[in-house]
Formats: structure tokens, sequence, C-alpha cells
């Protein structure tokens, strides 16, 4: 194998909220349109994100990160686009020098130029002391120049362009309107397939963009090829349930890949809208909004006693967050509504005013050790025991509960499976 060359950036910003989602899509619609094909990664464990991407670009998203996916899996995904690809955009996390490891570090690793994202609302001149830092701030850090978001007007765009010292490229503006920004709900934005007008509003903010500033591609990257480590066919001919619908949505694409790998068949179901499971030997229900569909969920019993039996035959069940809320005998949203769930794990959960828990997460199983993360607003109260919990790596209070009972594995924790293949094979393996 040999080393490959395709153009990339990674959009960071000096801190969350300022737009990096917004704008990497716009790029992504952008150069779609001009019938580039483009690759899309978000750095870190974020599932909301991916979906806006994957529509922009037309291409499965993948997350990237050096703790949680790993340097080797980082680096086959970003090799394997940059040899189907003619652009790939990375979307960064937090600020961008964030977090151990942060965006700036992925960067750096790979030789990933950074494009840096920066609210400009209220701002002129300091627009280009932000940039500054941020190109500066780590002198080996590759860097490609700044976008300004939430402009007033193409004058304050002009303001915000001549501010830049002449070694900072400027990448374009986005404006500030309710035609471009992606709207948001307590787990961040809303779901792609929730959004009727998503379509309209990346046009927009890729007209926006090319009004705004040349669209060339960046310079090209080099990515150096991976070690090959395929997975043995540990799932072969092993037909797994998944769960995907409005309420069970927050699925890694690079999970699903691997269980294919394994050998596996995945058979998807809706738990809101099916009458009953598809033939199947295991089930995985993922993390989603189970807290705003209790009505549909608690209503469809056919469907819960469906998931009762699997459970009674002593068949595998997966449950990631939303999936394991699922399990519980109730589940209460923030309003105080309250609806009957499966039944299967003992205990309630609540959701609750703020964020309870976001950390990275590692857990010792009998099966292995596997890497993922917690990110819930739901607190759980029950009297089971945890087979093990979980621990964060970067030192954080959370230690999230894994519980088993027979074949069934539930726990707060979003696990990324491809960081231990045969572990994941053990939990969903008949």
């Amino acid at each position: 194998m040999t080393t490959r060359h395709c153009p990339a950036l990674l959009i960071a910003a000096p801190a969350s909220g300022q737009g990096k989602t917004t704008v990497t899509a716009a790029l992504a619609r952008l150069h779609t349109r001009q019938g580039r094909l483009v690759r899309v990664f978000k750095c870190g464990p974020d599932f909301l994100d991916p979906m806006i991407h994957a529509r922009a670009s037309g291409a499965p998203v993948y997350q990237l990160d050096l703790a949680m996916v790993g340097e080797a899996e980082s680096r086959r995904l970003l090799w394997q686009a940059a040899g189907e690809a003619d652009l790939i955009l990375i979307e960064g996390v937090m600020g961008l020098f964030d977090g151990k490891p942060s965006a700036a570090d992925l960067a750096r690793h790979f030789g990933v130029p950074v494009l840096g994202v920066i609210d400009g609302a209220a701002m002129a001149q300091t627009f280009g002391a932000l940039a500054h830092g941020l190109a500066t701030f780590q002198p080996d850090l590759p860097f490609a120049g700044v976008l300004g978001n939430r402009v007033a007007s193409s004058r304050h765009g002009e303001i915000l362009r001549d501010a830049l010292p002449p070694s900072i490229r400027w990448f374009g503006a986005l404006p500030r309107s309710a035609a471009v920004e992606l709207p948001s709900r307590h787990l961040g934005l809303v779901q792609a397939a929730e959004l009727a007008d998503l379509d309209a509003r990346l046009d927009a903010a890729a007209d926006a963009l090319a009004a705004s500033a040349d669209v060339d591609l960046p310079p090209a990257v080099s990515f150096a090829a991976p070690p090959i480590n395929e997975p043995a066919p540990l799932l072969q001919d092993v037909r797994i349930g998944v769960a995907r619908d409005a309420a069970f949505a927050f699925l890694y694409q690079a999970n699903l890949d691997l269980l294919q790998r394994l050998g596996a068949e995945l058979r998807y179901f809706s738990p809101l809208a099916d009458s009953a499971l598809p033939e199947v030997d295991s089930l995985y229900l993922p993390g989603g909004y189970p807290e705003l569909h209790l009505a549909e969920l608690a209503g469809n019993q056919a469907m819960a006693a469906a998931i009762r039996a699997h459970h009674q035959a002593g068949k595998p069940l997966l449950a990631e967050c939303g999936g394991m809320l699922y399990l519980l005998d109730e589940l209460r949203d923030k309003q105080g509504a309250s609806g009957r769930m499966l039944g299967l794990l003992a205990g309630s959960a609540a959701l609750q005013p703020r964020l309870t828990a976001l950390a990275l997460q590692e857990v010792t199983l009998p099966e292995g050790e596997l890497r993922g993360h917690s990110y819930h607003h739901s607190r759980l109260d029950s009297p089971l025991e945890p087979l093990v919990r979980g621990r964060c790596p970067n030192g954080k209070p959370v230690a999230e509960a894994v519980y088993r009972l027979g074949r069934l594995t539930a726990s707060y924790i979003h696990f990324y499976l491809p960081s231990n293949p045969e572990a994941a094979a053990a939990l969903l393996r008949p």
C-alpha cells in the first residue's frame, strides 16, 4: 500500500457555539454541488453533527478521535477516504485547543491544516487578533486560514477580512441568518431527518460562502498507509436487529460497518412503528431520544412483548443510553410526563434540567475492554448492582454502570465497537 494524497481541512473554532457544524456542512454542500466527492469526519464522539454532514455531502460520516477511535483506526479511515475523495473535511470539537486529545492534536498528528471559524458578530478588528492567536498559539500547528461566521453584512465581512494579518488566508463569511442556522435541543442539534428545510438551509449557506470568497480546493495532504488488520468473521451469518428510527438514531457508522465486516447481517426495525421484530439472533438498541416519544413507545405493546420474548429466550441484547432507558420500568421527560417502558431493567429515569454526564469512558467487561463515551441529561434510579463501571481516561469523575442480566448488557455508555472487535462480537454472538 502507498501513501495517498487528498485536499483536507479541519474546521475548528475558539469555543463551542461558534458555528463549526454550519460551516463544515456549508463547505461540504458547496463542493458537492460542484461535482466533487466530499468525505466528512467528526472529531470526537458526537452523533448529531454527522447526520447533518451526511446530508450535506451525500456520503457516510465517521468519527475521528485519538482516544476513543484510536490512532490506528483514525489513520485507516483517513487513508481510505483519501483514496476516493476530492476533499476531506473534519469538524473539530469544542475549542481548537480544548481537551486531551484536542482537535489541534488531531490536526497536528495527521498534518491537516486548520480552518478557524470565528463568530464575528459584534466584532471588528479584534477578529484579526483572535485569528492570529489561533494560528500561532502552537507554532507547529498547520493552519490554513479563517472564516467569519454570523456577519451582519458584506461590509462587515470586509472589515473582518481586512483585519487579518497578511499570513492568514480569508475563507469568506456566513451571514447572521435564520435561514442558515441549524436549530438545537438538549443533546445538541435537531436530527437531520426532523428538519424539513435542511437542504434549503445547506444550499443557502453554500451560496453565501460562494459569494464571499474563492472556493478553490486547499492543498493536498499526504495520508500514510495504515497496517491492515481485518477481523475474523466472528459473527458470520448472525442476524442482528438494529433499532433505527426517530427515537433510536445515535449510531456510529463505524459500529455498523464493523458488525458487517465481522460477518453479521443487519436488519433494521422501528420500536416506534413496527409491531414485530424481524427474524434475528441478537438485538442492538442504540441511544437516541426515547424521552420525546414516550406515548408511542409505551403504546406499542406488540413490540414490547417481542423484545421481552427475545430476552426471555436468552438471546443477546446490547442497549446503550437511550436504548437502556427503553428497558426500564419508567421514563419521565423534562415536563414530568412519564411512560411505561419494557420493564426488563428494574428502575426508572428522569430527564434533568442540565447535563448530568459528559465524558469518555473505558470499561473492562468479561468479553474484553471497550472504549466509548457518555453524554446524557437523564438520571437513573435502579436497585440493580452493576456488573462493572467505566472509568474516564481524562480523570473526570464519571464512572458509568454497566448492567448484565443474562445475555442483556445495558449502559449509558455509547460503545465504539471497533475499539475491540472481539469483545463486540462476544456481546452479540448467540
